[in-house]
């Protein structure tokens, strides 16, 4: 059976690209284009990783999804990573911290699918 990734991003065109890349490699692939049907779809499917952006129908939503999936002990051990372009848009870099951003990684768009998948390995 096919691991599972659930794509949380509201840019069809960047899911659909990330859904080639990563079906070539053998992983299933889900998507939602907010943060409600997100979390129901991980509810739903508990797939082996989400990658989850954070400006979606608000500013700070990926962040509101990410803390609300730490918080569920039956989600918390599935890894999330964020792939955004908020630092780009806003100027801030995001240091990968627990406390603060609940994710495994944090990651700049754009990413070569290579180095994507390279993280995505670390953790599935």
């Amino acid at each position: 059976m096919s691991q599972k990734i659930l794509v949380i991003d509201d840019d069809i065109d960047l899911v659909e690209v990330l859904r080639i890349v990563l079906e070539k490699e053998g992983y299933a692939v889900l998507d939602a284009q907010d943060g409600e049907r997100g979390i129901k779809m991980v509810r739903e499917h508990k797939p082996d990783l989400i990658i989850l952006d954070v400006m979606m129908s608000t500013e700070d939503e990926g962040f509101d999804v990410a803390t609300r999936l730490d918080a569920d002990p039956q989600l918390k051990q599935i890894p999330v990573i964020m792939l955004t372009a908020v630092g780009q848009m806003t100027g801030y870099k995001y240091d990968k911290d627990k406390d603060n951003v609940p994710v495994e990684e944090y990651i700049e768009k754009p990413i070569m699918p290579n180095a994507l998948l390279k993280v995505i390995r670390r953790y599935i």
